[in-house]
Parts: structure tokens; C-alpha cells; sequence
């Protein structure tokens, strides 16, 4: 097994997730199989209990690991499917050696960082890392070790410790080091400052370890002189010094690597250079070259709580791009609060209102993206009903497809208190209930998480048919109510459609409104399997009746499992004679593509 490990220095939000995956996309093109871990030096076990204004949103995995964004990442960069071990905190670890002290695993030894935390992190890399996530047999061959946050924290330093040991211990020809620093421009001397680089180069040799790339990020590329100055500071050749500035798109960061032959020095640190390709990234080009020319755009209205953060909804950002991109859109979010819709607002700050209230009614669709608690929610109805009653495209994800059901119990079933028991435990029309085996004490994985089977109980229907017309489907979940089964009858009969549910019939899991162009509802979420050459099905449902293309979309998805004409699309992505070339450039889509990285120096979380 090789590793490469992926640190960050002088500032936070650089961009380590974005290169990590890069630096697999480049190894996968180039014949290699490829595996991924993610390391949190923070205390709590997992990311299911932080707010997404603290660390974006919570991504969630196929075994129901909830788990950093940056496996994200990784996830749609690369095609794999990890698990809840690729993410590693400084709790899981505490507590696995917690555990072990607690059953006598140590014979009465005094248990210590090192080598007992230390050697728990080594083992733990070890054994995750021969884990296939690819759907192929036997372990991968190299594995990407991103370490969160900035060398110095004093978090990090016990896995800073284990990482040293590590390399030591697998010896030269199976480690590398890539080490993503920030070269500034300072505005009033116009020059690429090379001085925060070195000194956090210093303080990772001072640590024992030693960079072997550097990935210098910056809003334009670096002079030669400045890549000549980092290597006699920093002691890394100039051929493996890798200049990653802001692009318009984040699929321009494996090709950076590739055109600066950063694989050239990856392979040769991981002493592979007989053994793999030359890299193969049209598909990659391709796709990049395509999101950049795009010009007629889709208008989606993003109704959320979070608005003010786009990473805390991340990947149904990208499963909107994903979508938009495959069918021939420039995609536009407009971001709207939902308690800005609200009537509160109205009294109190009427020209947020308005302006709220215009951009849901310029969009081209609406989206509701999942959510916890009650702010926020009555305005997420409106929205619901506005999407309704105007025919526009809507497609609601897990509180998303929950408050679609409310509106419809209050609208056309006329019972004015009908709630969720999360937001009025007293409600006498609870439409939504909390799940019988979930817990109200502990909040920490105790929802439904992970991948479960959704049956189509009639393949009638828009959902079934953008799937390819299967009879199931495997969805993350993420939830802890869900509609009630009691009052499934009563609105089938008043019109609204449950077309997907659970194994047992009693759990809905997708709505539709049969009267209506899109109006779907699902309780899982399908961004998290969104990938950049396989849109989400129901977001490519979304976006094709947002710009006038659904009819087409399943005429051509009937009897096609997720597929899409061959003339239109090639590897995954439009051909490039199916595309007019156009040079606007879209901040927004740049924003969204990015989070912020690598477009207009903005450094916002991975």
C-alpha cells in the first residue's frame, strides 16, 4: 500500500479536501486504484451533531456514517463508496483507546499519546485503508490521507506524531507528503509573498515531516523567481512545486496537476513510475470545458435556513450542478431564507420580504433542502404552496417532502393545525410523526441513517421513470420524523400521490402531485449519490421541468436504467457538439462549483 498524505498550512479553507481529490483523480486516470481518509482533529466522534454554520453540512454515507463534507468530495471525484472509518476525529480515537484501557487490553500499563494514541492512529489508517471502495476486490493501491486543519494546531499534534511515526515506518517509495500552503499578494506591494510558505514549512520539518510537493495556492500564477525562492527555503525541487490558482471551476484542479506534471512527482515519491499511465483526463477536460461555456441559465430558488453558508448545503449544490450541467444550463441559485417569506417579516422588515418573495417568483423551480428545526419552517410551507398552486417545478428533500405534506393537509385537506410533532408536539393533526425506534435523549446517530430500499409502488409515475424504470431504489437517509401512516389514505384520496415507500408499506418515502409538471417529495436524500457523470435522477428531474426539457427527459430515460442519449452525452458528460459555445461567466456558478475555492480568492471551507 502506498499513501499519500495531504496537509495544510498558514490558513484554514484552502482547499486541502479539493486537492486531496484532485491528487486521486490524477492517480485514478493513470491506472491506479484509489482510496481516501479523512482525519478531524476535533473531539467530537463524528460530524452528526454540528450545526452546518459551524462545519458545513453533514454528508452522509451508504453505512450510515455521518461524516466531514471533504468525503464528499472524495465520494464524487472519485466514484467510491467509503465508509465511516475513512473519517477519523480525535473522539473516535480517544474513545477506541478508552475502551481497550477500560477491558484490560493493556496489562496495567500507563496509557499515554504516545505511543498508545499514537499506534492507534497508525493501526487505524492501516486497517481502513485496504477497505475496497471501489466495487472491486482486494485493497486499492494508494491511499490519500487528508489531515483537517493547519499545522501548529495544537489538536492536530498527536496525529501529526503518529503520521511522522508512520512514514519512518513504511519507509521511503510508499509515503508522500503534499503540503497546500498560501502564497499572498499583498495589494500594496503587487508581489507573490513567499514568507508564510516557508515558515509553515519550517514548522512542519520542525515537527519530522518533510514535504515532498508543494501545492501553493494563489489568485494567479506564480512567477518563476517565487517558485525558485520556495524551493531553495522550503528544500523541494522546483519540479514538484504545483501552482494551484483560482479557476473558474473546481474540475480545472486535476488538469492544473496534470499540466504541471505533479503525477510525475507523486509517482516517483511513491516509487510507481514503471508500473502506471500517463494520465487520462478527457473526460475531466471535457466536462470543465463544457461548464465554462454554458450560457442560457436555469433559475433555482434555494429555500433553506442556511442560506447564509452555501457549504451547509453542499452536495445538493453539486447534484443541482451536476444536473443543470447534463442538460445544456448554466445553473443559477438564488438564494432565499425561508423565514424571510414569512409574514413576521412582512411586518417588521417589508422590503426583505418583498425582495424574498421576488426571487422565489423569478425562478425557473424551487428546491427545499432537508433541515432541522422549527425556523424558518412556516416560510417553507409558503414556498411549498406557492410551487403548488403555480404549477413550478418543486422538489422537496426529507423536511422538504415533510412540510409539502403539511401544506397539502392544510390547503386541500382544510386542517389549519396540521404539524409536525418536531414543531407542535400538540398539534391534533400530526401529518408528521418522530419515528418509533428513534431516541429523544441522545441526538448523536440515532436517526435513520444510510442507504436504504425505497419500492415504487407504481411505475406510473415521473420518479420511476427518470430512475429507468426499476422497482427500487437505494437512497441515503438522513431523518428522524417521517409522514404518518395513518393519514396516508386520507391524502392519496384528496389527490396526492405516495408512489415510493419502505419494505414494510408503512414509511413513505417518495410523493408526487400527478396533477402537476414536477411536484416531488422524497424522504431520503439523493444528493449524496449525485456524481459530476451520473446526476442525481430526481435533480435532473428538477432541472429538465425547469427549463422546458422533462418530456424529453423521460421519453428517453423509458426502459434505460439511468441512461441518456449517446448523441447528447459522451463518458457522462454533453459532447461538445451538443453544447453553443458562449463565453459568459457566471459568478454564481463559479461560487457553487467551488465553495469558494479557487474562484476569486475565497477561502470557505471544502
Amino acid at each position: 500500500m502506498k499513501y499519500v498524505l495531504v496537509t495544510g498550512g498558514v490558513v484554514s479553507g484552502l482547499g486541502k479536501g479539493v486537492t486531496a481529490s484532485s491528487i486521486g483523480v490524477v492517480l485514478k486516470a493513470c491506472g491506479l486504484r484509489v482510496t481516501s481518509i479523512k482525519i478531524d482533529p476535533y473531539l467530537n466522534t463524528d460530524a452528526g451533531t454540528m450545526s452546518p454554520f459551524e462545519h458545513g453540512e453533514v454528508f452522509v454515507l451508504d453505512d450510515g456514517g455521518e461524516v466531514d463534507l471533504d468525503l464528499g468530495n472524495y465520494e464524487r471525484f472519485l466514484d467510491v463508496k467509503l465508509t465511516r472509518d475513512n473519517n477519523i476525529t480525535t473522539g473516535k480515537i480517544y474513545q477506541h483507546v478508552i475502551n481497550k484501557e477500560r477491558k484490560g487490553d493493556y496489562l496495567g500499563k500507563t496509557v499515554q499519546v504516545v505511543p498508545h494514541i499514537t499506534d492507534a492512529i497508525q493501526e487505524w489508517i492501516e486497517r481502513v485503508a485496504v477497505i475496497p471502495v471501489d466495487g472491486k476486490e482486494g485493497p486499492a493501491d494508494v491511499c490519500v490521507i487528508e489531515l483537517g486543519g493547519t499545522i501548529g494546531d495544537i489538536e492536530s499534534m498527536p496525529f501529526i506524531e503518529a503520521l511522522g511515526q508512520f512514514s519512518y515506518r513504511v519507509g521511503p517509495g510508499n509515503f508522500c507528503l503534499v503540503h497546500v500552503s498560501l502564497v499572498p499578494v499583498l495589494n500594496v506591494v503587487g508581489e507573490q509573498k513567499t514568507k508564510p510558505t516557508q515558515h509553515s514549512v519550517r514548522g512542519l520539518r520542525g515537527l519530522g515531516l518533510t514535504p515532498d510537493i508543494l501545492a501553493c495556492r494563489s489568485t494567479t500564477a506564480l512567477d518563476e523567481n517565487v517558485k525558485e525562492k520556495l524551493s531553495q527555503f522550503c528544500h523541494v525541487p522546483v519540479s514538484s512545486i504545483v501552482n494551484l490558482y483560482d479557476v473558474t471551476n473546481i474540475w480545472h484542479i486535476p488538469l492544473l496537476l496534470k499540466e504541471q506534471k505533479a503525477h510525475e512527482a507523486l509517482l516517483k515519491g511513491l516509487n510507481l513510475q514503471g508500473v502506471a499511465r500517463e494520465p487520462m483526463l478527457e473526460e475531466w477536460m471535457e466536462r470543465a470545458k463544457i461548464c465554462d461555456t454554458l450560457h442560457e441559465s436555469v433559475r433555482i430558488a434555494m429555500v433553506g435556513k442556511y442560506t447564509g453558508l452555501s457549504d451547509s448545503y453542499l452536495s445538493v449544490l453539486k447534484a443541482l450542478l451536476h444536473a443543470s450541467v447534463a442538460r445544456r444550463r448554466k445553473l443559477v441559485v438564488e438564494w432565499v431564507p425561508a423565514s424571510d417569506l414569512e409574514e413576521a417579516t412582512l411586518k417588521e422588515a417589508p422590503e426583505v420580504y418583498k425582495a424574498a418573495w421576488n426571487l422565489l417568483k423569478s425562478a425557473d423551480g424551487v428546491l427545499v433542502p432537508g433541515g432541522f428545526g422549527d425556523r424558518g419552517v412556516e416560510g417553507k410551507i409558503l414556498a411549498a404552496k406557492y410551487a403548488r398552486e403555480n404549477k413550478v417545478p418543486f422538489l422537496g428533500i426529507c423536511l422538504g417532502m415533510q412540510i409539502a405534506v403539511i401544506e397539502y393537509c392544510r390547503s386541500i385537506l382544510k386542517l389549519r393545525d396540521a404539524n409536525s410533532t418536531e414543531f407542535d408536539p400538540e398539534t391534533t393533526n400530526p401529518c408528521v410523526i418522530f419515528m418509533p425506534e428513534g431516541s429523544k435523549t441522545h441526538m448523536g446517530g440515532t436517526m435513520r441513517l444510510g442507504s436504504r430500499r425505497t419500492y415504487f409502488h407504481t411505475m406510473d409515475c415521473k420518479s420511476a421513470k427518470l430512475y429507468g424504470n426499476v422497482s427500487h431504489v437505494d437512497e441515503r437517509h438522513r431523518h428522524r420524523y417521517e409522514v404518518n401512516p395513518d393519514m396516508v389514505k386520507e391524502l392519496e384520496e384528496a389527490g396526492l400521490a405516495f408512489v415510493g415507500k419502505d419494505d414494510t408499506g408503512k414509511r413513505m418515502e417518495i410523493l408526487e402531485l400527478p396533477t402537476h409538471p414536477y411536484f416531488v417529495g422524497v424522504q431520503f436524500h439523493p444528493e449524496f449519490k449525485s456524481r459530476p457523470g451520473k446526476p442525481s435522477a430526481l435533480f435532473s428531474g428538477l432541472i429538465a421541468a425547469s427549463c422546458g426539457q422533462l418530456e424529453a427527459l423521460l421519453h428517453v430515460q423509458q426502459g434505460h436504467v439511468n441512461r441518456v442519449p449517446t448523441k447528447v452525452v459522451t463518458n457522462g458528460v454533453l459532447s461538445q457538439k451538443a453544447y453553443q459555445n458562449g463565453n459568459t461567466t457566471n459568478k454564481s456558478l463559479k461560487s457553487i462549483l467551488n465553495g469558494g475555492f479557487y474562484a476569486n480568492g475565497n477561502g470557505v471551507h471544502a
